[in-house]
């Protein structure tokens, strides 16, 4: 990566920097201002970026200075809008102050507030109108020093055990180059044609995914692709997608009540999955798909209590569509989402007769949050009570009309996202979701409820495997043994990705399969409490856990409905973990608070004994979570801080293929064979799994630009292959066989091992 490709992947970290800032709630805000602004900052930015490759494709004009000027473009506008905040929050001159109307903490508190929502409330003038909002202590640094200050030695334990995994991940995210499966087969080499095409029209290949799957994650690479010239940065945008989750993890648990140690707790557990650790360092796709998913959670949990503004709409249709171009098992989640969301805006139009009183102080149609550090003022245009009438009652036709309209919007922003690439892909195929064998392939053939039982009991096995194989066995066996009885087959194509056979071991730190049981269990276990008996979290937010509880509880019984078991099947349940936990941060927070409050110096000794169990048994599920963070971090496959294949003493080349290290040798051999010819137009010979990405890097033009690369294959119908006679070398991958079917007569062919060459005579 040059120097200047350095400064201009600036550009769009610069941009979300100062949209956030932009975004920022003024005054009093329901829940975490700053983490609120940065998931409008990360939606905002994320539909820019999915529209600037729609439109510049659409013109053929995926190029560096066409995406230079689109960033600088944008850079402008947020800049502009910090300045015109900035100066619209800057008071022009000392103004009298109204007589503030003072209520007394307690009375709010008996009110059914929180403190927070007396600070509102002494800030209203006696004609009932907001006066100025409260001037906050500082910025952000000045909050956060605050908040250390003033944190406990377990809170300050958790956030440094965070971070540390966090920039550690952020340091192996910059070191190691990309070297996941799925990215050497299709991720990667799809952002490679995009960039030697300079558009976004399907093409000849041999491999379905290049073209089949959503492609929003690799749209966010190719902008890093085409700023910076190489792939040195391209690890950093899931990175920046699990510092997302994180964010916005903790933000749903204070939005359900949790204080700051929930909040911090919930952050811990997802921070320390293995899953979370390694995917946080590759170019999978998972993180990305479940940062917008939970995106879409924390903006529906706003309108629980909250009539939506037209901005957050935009918002929430932009997390929508960007989680249906980035991976469309995450509609599972953002469907029951947004019914949750849609009942809710109901209710609170239907609360007619609601006296403006009840608006101000945080009744159920005044953009009351919920309790437990949430403030229930307004705080905005966008966030603002809206329906009322003049004598302070709503209108509950206009605000059905009102939650109808903003459920068209929602749909209708959704679908400019994601819109043009199922055009294409229904342009292409006559079907939105692809061609039949992608249709079959993923999603469950069979929904009797005995076959998605099975279904769910492999899935819910294979996330929850640990290293005691006896344990494992035994669990598989007794699976296999059920599904036999109730006559149903485990292996059932219908039911089975592909020809994978069931179980398989899931344990092991792979990125790819690496299973959860610690999060797994403890957000399982914080859900059933959070449905059961919400009380004992919180009595405050009994509806809020109830409704949330039923969204993650519904999502996992609909994704082990809808997707058949495979052994990579972990990964596709991360964006559902990451809407869980924080039920288990919430639940284990509950357990502490509980028992300490019993645990008091008059206390009998079977309750101090109880409180010490308790305290026990929670302390040693997060230091278990943290081990296994740390080893994930530290010895995770393919890429890892110590040991063998250490992206300290691995070269750049060699990192790429951990996977498969005796290929690295291989490719450059065919790779040197074809460029010492001469060769321009190289024709590819390929299997639907194989690698295609080395190609892209070995066979480039001494300038840096792309090679001329054709796929002497296709299983596109409408797309025809090109003709081995009008290429001047062949490359192969997989099988031998099928490379000689495609080699012209006459052509010598040479192989090894996995790959080979072919060139015709005098080259």
């Amino acid at each position: 990566m040059s120097a200047a490709g350095s400064l201009l992947a600036v550009l769009p970290a610069a941009s979300v920097l100062l949209l956030t800032v932009a975004t920022t709630p003024r005054g009093v805000d329901p829940v975490a201002p700053t983490r609120l602004a940065a998931v409008r900052a990360a939606v905002v930015a994320g539909a820019y970026a999915v529209l600037v490759v729609e439109v510049l494709g659409a013109l053929h004009a995926l190029t560096r200075p066409a995406f230079v000027a689109a960033w600088l473009l944008f850079l402008l506008a947020t800049a502009t809008a910090v300045a015109l905040r900035w100066r619209r929050d800057t008071p022009v001159a000392e103004a009298p102050a109204a007589t503030p109307l003072r209520v007394p903490v307690s009375a709010a508190v008996a009110a059914g507030a929180g403190p927070e929502t007396s600070v509102a409330l002494a800030d209203r003038d006696p004609a009932g109108g907001r006066a100025a909002a409260p001037v906050q202590t500082g910025g952000v640094r000045a909050r956060a020093a605050d908040a250390w200050r003033t944190a406990s030695r377990g809170e300050r334990l958790l956030g440094g055990v965070i971070g540390g995994l966090v920039l550690l991940e952020l340091l192996v995210a910059l070191l190691a180059e990309p070297n996941n499966f799925d990215s050497q087969t299709y991720h990667l080499p799809k952002v490679e044609h995009w960039v030697a095409q300079g558009d976004l029209d399907f093409w000849p290949t041999a491999i379905h995914r290049q073209v089949t799957i959503p492609p929003g994650a690799e749209y966010l690479l190719l902008h890093l692709r085409l700023l910076t010239g190489s792939d040195a940065l391209h690890n950093l945008v899931q990175w920046a997608a699990g510092v997302l989750c994180l964010l916005v993890a903790a933000r749903i648990t204070a939005q359900l009540g949790g204080g700051r140690r929930a909040q911090l707790i919930t952050a811990f557990v997802l921070a320390s999955t293995p899953m979370v650790v390694l995917q946080a360092t590759s170019t999978q796709t998972d993180l990305v798909c479940a940062a917008w998913v939970a995106c879409a959670a924390t903006l529906v949990l706003d309108g629980l209590r909250r009539r939506t503004g037209w901005g957050t709409l935009l918002c929430l249709g932009a997390a929508t569509g960007l989680t249906a171009v980035t991976k469309t098992s995450g509609l599972i989640a953002v469907g029951p989402l947004l019914v949750l969301w849609g009942l809710a805006q109901l209710r609170l139009a239907l609360a007619a007769r609601a006296p403006a009183a009840a608006l101000s102080v945080g009744g159920p149609s005044a953009g009351g949050a919920p309790a437990g550090g949430a403030s229930v003022a307004a705080t905005s245009a966008d966030e603002a009570p809206t329906g009322a009438t003049s004598v302070g009652r709503v209108r509950p036709v206009g605000g059905v009309v009102r939650v109808v309209a903003g459920s068209a919007l929602i749909l209708v922003v959704a679908a400019v996202v994601v819109g043009p690439f199922l055009a294409r892909v229904t342009a292409e195929f006559g079907h939105p979701l692809g061609p039949p064998r992608l249709r079959e392939s993923i999603p469950m053939e069979r929904h009797d409820p005995a076959s998605v039982l099975v279904n769910a009991l492999r899935i819910g096995h294979t996330a929850f495997d640990t290293p005691l194989a006896p344990l494992r066995s035994a669990s598989a066996d007794a699976i296999i043994d059920g599904a036999d009885a109730i006559g149903v087959d485990p292996q059932d194509r219908a039911i089975t990705f592909g020809r994978e056979v069931f179980p398989v071991p899931a344990w092991y730190p792979d990125e790819d399969r690496v299973a959860f049981p610690i999060a797994g269990a403890v957000a399982l276990l914080g859900a059933l409490g959070a449905l059961v008996r919400p009380r004992r979290i919180d009595p405050g937010q009994v509806g809020p856990l109830r409704a949330y509880a039923v969204v993650v509880l519904t999502t996992v019984l609909l994704h082990t409905a809808m997707l058949k078991w495979q052994p990579w099947g972990n990964r596709l349940l991360l964006y559902a973990l990451v809407l869980a936990v924080p039920l288990a941060g919430l639940w284990l927070d509950a357990i502490l608070r509980r028992h300490a409050g019993r645990a008091t110096s008059t206390a009998p000794t079977s309750g101090r004994a109880r409180r010490s169990v308790a305290t026990l048994a929670v302390v040693a599920v997060l230091a278990t979570s943290a081990l296994a963070g740390v080893l994930a971090l530290s010895y995770g496959f393919p890429r890892r801080l110590v040991g063998s294949g250490s992206v300290f003493t691995t070269s750049d080349w060699d990192t790429r293929f951990l996977r498969r290290p005796e290929w690295a040798d291989e490719f450059r051999w065919a790779a040197s064979a074809v460029r010492d010819s001469g060769a321009r137009r190289i024709g590819l010979v390929e299997q639907n799994d194989n690698w295609e990405y080395p190609w892209w890097l070995l066979l480039r033009q001494p300038d840096g630009g792309s090679p001329e690369l054709v796929s002497l294959q296709s299983v596109l119908p409408e797309r025809p292959p090109a003709d081995p006679a009008s290429v001047d070398a062949i490359v192969c991958t997989g099988s031998q066989p099928a490379c000689a079917k495609l080699v012209p007569a006459g052509w010598r062919l040479e192989f090894r091992g996995y790959v080979g060459y072919a060139l015709p005579p005098g080259r």
